[in-house]
């Protein structure tokens, strides 16, 4: 009776928790409908009603607005897309290079190199953002957007991510057959030790892509001609008339701006659940 009793049950439980993951997907992706619901409206209509899922009819109104300003909304998306796919392939690959030398070798200050990554992970970025620029404004590197890719190979978080997913997913002896067979050490990380990483390479691309993308104080400090714009600091200027603020055309540079973090999420979302999937079965 107990075991009807609970089959019975079954198709109940199932339907409330079904409920509860479509209430919480809508919530979710609520507010990214009405910024792009709001991004084809006009400022009054706006400041009247602030939520609306009917779309209206001044987008190409708002994009005049955007892109009549004195930067070109073209030109900021691809330095932001530069600056964060170049920093997203420096902090993964390296990091996963640094995580392979803490867990592939031995050697004698092996757990002193970790204890200072995991102290460096305690400094916030914006302590450093000054000592950043007297830095690059030193080497004459200032409006230049190397500057904001070269040092995304130092991600102290990465690199322990990579590490602790390595420890439990990369068999040591794999690599030592791969010495074995005559294997040169670049080719064995490149060729057996990456591919098995990919799942948290992928999430590790994920994070970089939008820290990067979103990032607004450092670039604004570094970045000071018109043309190296990025995406937030574009739609930063758009707010910056007290007098009057187009509110249709900042929703229209939201829109724009979080547009590819959805792209880049889609398109490696696939290998995070792989990877999770990987950690269960071992489990």
């Amino acid at each position: 009776m107990s075991r009807l009793h609970s089959r019975k049950e079954n198709p109940v439980v199932k339907t409330l928790i079904y409920i509860v993951l479509i209430f919480l997907t809508i919530l979710s992706l609520f507010p990214f409908v009405i910024m792009v619901v709001n991004s084809t409206r006009n400022t009054p209509e706006i400041q009247t009603h602030a939520v609306s899922l009917i779309p209206s009819k001044y987008l190409l109104q708002n994009w005049a607005v955007f892109g009549g300003k004195t930067f070109n909304p073209g030109r900021g998306f691809m330095n932001s897309f530069i600056i964060s796919a170049g920093a997203t392939i420096c902090t993964v690959y390296f990091s996963t290079l640094t995580a392979y030398a803490l867990v592939a070798y031995r050697w004698k200050m092996r757990d002193a190199f970790l204890t200072l990554i995991l102290c460096v992970m305690m400094i916030p970025p914006t302590v450093t953002s000054i000592g950043t620029y007297q830095f690059m404004y030193k080497i004459g590197m200032t409006n230049n957007l190397l500057a904001l890719i070269i040092p995304a190979i130092a991600a102290p978080s990465s690199v322990f991510f990579m590490r602790q997913f390595m420890l439990a997913s990369l068999p040591l002896e794999l690599l030592d057959s791969a010495r074995i067979d005559g294997s040169k050490e670049f080719r064995t990380f490149n060729q057996i030790a990456m591919p098995i990483m990919k799942p948290a390479m992928a999430t590790q691309a994920i994070f970089c892509f939008v820290n990067s993308w979103n990032q607004l104080f450092l670039p604004s400090i570094l970045l000071t001609r018109n043309e190296l714009y990025t995406m937030p600091i574009m739609v930063s200027q758009l707010k910056g008339d007290i007098y009057k603020v187009e509110y249709g055309a900042v929703y229209l540079g939201l829109t724009l701006t979080v547009l590819p973090l959805f792209i880049i999420y889609f398109a490696l979302s696939k290998y995070i659940i792989a990877g999770v999937a990987l950690g269960g079965v071992k489990g």
